[in-house]
């Protein structure tokens, strides 16, 4: 199977710039799976698709702040770094622009005597490792500096951050939203919940690495990236009584999907974890865990576009695409989203 295989033409214009007043007024594409049929609802709808006894999946990450601009202590050249995954107490893997300016050594301020940083590491993709100088809490201090690390479709500034980050968000080392759980507020999942619908929350960090181009010409030869995850034991025998009762799963987002199919053993059943993925999701994969998706629409050629795909197939899902920019749903990270039940 082939790259190119998910292509999709996506006018520009349907890229999202901006998130939705209304978190739940967003639009939402429902497809069956087993039919291909398709339905055109708003996402405050998704209750009526919801059965009591159903376990929705939620990914309670944060996204951190993580774009921070600096300068070099010895040449005020300006630095622009994304912190990537936290390496320990004060170091951090990063990106850094312009590499040419962030040789080992190179010394980094942020803001005199709150932040500073040194390079002391070039690992083999590029990346920089950077010791930071800080008094105090860490995250507060990101707080006060840094800046939303939205993805590079995304060209207007985000007025409020905390429209990137779900309303549950809770663990804070992301470097990108779980963008399936931006269309919940607190009304719609009271009313999930009352419906005798479970909620359980994992957390899994979510990489720059869900944003890079699948290169290879074959989709076997991809090399994923690695991400961390958590589930707790509470929130697995929520998950583990709905297989139990022979209710769905449905995960939220593509990141909870890929948590739950790395945990899930081959009668669907999970166990409290904690650890790093890198599975990779494609058609012919056969869930284990996961029976529905609430997910955005994503990029073409993308390990997303193949997660999606190996859930509803690939002819289905390439057809609710074509649909979907035909009825000019939005797309990507702040646009509408996609039930496959």
């Amino acid at each position: 199977m082939k790259t190119s295989d998910f292509y999709y033409d996506l006018p520009m214009e349907l890229i999202a710039q901006i998130p939705i007043k209304d978190r739940d007024y967003s639009r939402l594409l429902v497809l069956d799976k087993e039919t291909g049929e398709i339905e055109h609802k708003h996402f405050y709808d998704v209750l009526q698709y919801l059965k009591s006894g159903d376990c929705i999946v939620i990914n309670d990450t944060k996204v951190l702040p993580a774009r921070l601009y600096g300068v070099r202590r010895d040449t005020n050249a300006v630095i622009e770094i994304l912190l990537l995954k936290r390496v320990d107490d004060k170091k951090w893997e990063t990106l850094v622009k312009p590499g040419k300016k962030a040789r080992i050594g190179a010394e980094i301020v942020f803001k005199e005597n709150l932040l500073s940083g040194k390079i002391i590491e070039v690992l083999d993709d590029g990346n920089r490792i950077i010791e930071f100088q800080y008094e105090g809490i860490f995250e507060e201090i990101l707080d006060q500096l840094g800046e939303m690390p939205l993805p590079p479709y995304i060209h207007e500034k985000l007025e409020d951050k905390n429209r990137y980050q779900t309303i549950y968000a809770k663990n804070p080392g992301s470097a990108a939203a779980p963008t399936a759980g931006l269309h919940f507020n607190d009304d719609l999942l009271e009313k999930i919940e009352a419906k005798g619908v479970n909620i359980a929350r994992l957390t899994l960090h979510v990489g720059l690495g869900t944003f890079r181009p699948v290169k290879a010409e074959y989709i076997a030869q991809h090399n994923m990236h690695s991400e961390y995850y958590e589930l707790e034991q509470n929130e697995a025998d929520k998950i583990n009584n709905a297989k139990q009762r022979g209710s769905r799963v449905i995960a939220v987002g593509t990141t909870s999907t890929r948590t739950l199919e790395t945990i899930g053993d081959a009668n669907g059943f999970v166990n409290a974890q904690k650890g790093w993925t890198d599975i990779f999701i494609y058609p012919g994969y056969k869930f284990k865990v996961v029976d529905s998706l609430i997910t955005n629409f994503h990029l073409p050629e993308s390990t997303l576009i193949m997660l999606v795909s190996a859930m509803a197939g690939k002819e289905k899902i390439m057809n609710a695409y074509n649909i979907a920019i035909k009825e000019k749903y939005r797309f990507f990270s702040f646009g509408d989203a996609m039930f496959i039940k």
